[in-house]
């Protein structure tokens, strides 16, 4: 099952004077990790290379910054891969300290740096969400706020008309049960309906 991370976490290591400065962090889209790595460089004016990999669905990415092609951005990737990792981004600023690595020296250590983050690292298990609507009357809506508050699912949204239409999203695992539950107390007066896109 997939994790995400819960905070940043940090690594550095020094080779051959090259210095690698990495950090794992949650990241939900490209347009966001974009500005993140925008900011390291204003952090770090001087450095030689800021390379970064995002997985997050479609939306990923693998950035070597000017080192030679597959040797940072896409090592990355394959760290947060292997890790079974989603919505995290990897950044690593690097300081040239005027000896080359070569290309297996850089794959190892962009591969190193953030390996070394992830071992510290706070993770989570991604949970599947469901999102459920149901019509109720009146009547029955402050019972249903009730109970969406008892399961710790999140009120997306509530519209009065002839009948309450409840939006609400839980983990897909504690669906089936919530909707039955919902239906005995509803004593037949609740009706489901798939959510408006």
């Amino acid at each position: 099952m997939s994790q995400t991370l819960v905070a940043p976490a940090h690594s550095e290591i020094i080779i051959k004077k090259s210095r690698f400065i990495g950090c794992v962090q949650p990241m939900a889209d490209r347009a966001s990790a974009q500005a993140t790595v925008d900011a390291l460089w204003k952090q770090h004016p001087g450095a030689a290379h800021i390379c970064w990999a995002l997985l997050a669905g479609g939306q990923s990415a693998a950035v070597d910054d000017g080192e030679p092609g597959g040797t940072a951005g896409r090592p990355m990737l394959d760290v947060l891969r292997h890790q079974d990792l989603e919505g995290v981004l990897a950044t690593v600023v690097r300081y040239f300290g005027g000896v080359k690595l070569g290309a297996g020296g850089l794959v190892r250590a962009y591969t190193d740096t953030i390996a070394q983050a992830l071992l510290t690292a706070p993770k989570v298990t991604l949970q599947r969400m469901k999102t459920l609507q149901c019509h109720v009357p009146y009547a029955l809506e402050g019972l249903l706020r009730r109970e969406i508050e008892a399961a710790g699912a999140e009120l997306i949204n509530v519209q009065h008309s002839t009948l309450v239409t409840l939006q609400l999203r839980l983990p897909e695992a504690q669906a089936a049960a919530f909707v039955l539950r919902i239906n005995n107390s509803g004593q037949g007066r609740v009706g489901w309906t798939e959510p408006d896109a």
